[in-house]
């Protein structure tokens, strides 16, 4: 569980290149730990691929960290 936790710190950081510039927050790392941890389990420890994956299941993201993503203009 230790690593699960690093590794979506490690995540939410640069995201993409709209987080390039901006390091995700604590609330938006957290608004999207469970939907990483949920949908995307086999990417972590992969910034990139994990981020492709929540975008591939964005129908099925919680509305939190789907406004992450909206927020980013992704």
């Amino acid at each position: 569980m230790r690593h699960v936790v690093l590794a979506l710190l490690i995540v939410f950081g640069p995201i993409s290149t709209a987080f390039a510039q901006h390091s995700g927050t604590p609330q938006e790392q957290h608004a999207c730990s469970r939907d990483a941890s949920r949908l995307c389990r086999q990417e972590l420890g992969n910034d990139t691929a994990v981020q492709q994956c929540l975008q591939q299941n964005r129908a099925k993201l919680s509305r939190s960290c789907s406004n992450v993503f909206a927020s980013h203009g992704m």
